[in-house]
């Protein structure tokens, strides 16, 4: 699960740092995947929204076992 959700990660990241911000993978705490948003997407007010419709959608359609993403 870990590999799916790495390469979900790799395909949402050019997107992230077009707007100047990055993405981590922290870990996966059984079906919950722990992120950690950088740089302008650490800061930004609408950093939640990215993290649950943008983030947590495309992880979430690639990777179904997850149940949610969740920024630490």
């Amino acid at each position: 699960m870990e590999d799916k959700v790495k390469e979900a990660i790799e395909k949402i990241r050019p997107s992230l740092q077009m707007d100047g911000g990055d993405i981590e993978l922290v870990g996966i705490d059984d079906k919950v995947v722990k992120v950690r948003l950088r740089g302008a997407c650490g800061s930004c007010p609408m950093s939640v929204m990215t993290l649950k419709m943008g983030v947590e959608r495309i992880v979430k359609e690639m990777v179904p076992e997850v149940e949610s993403v969740e920024a630490v």
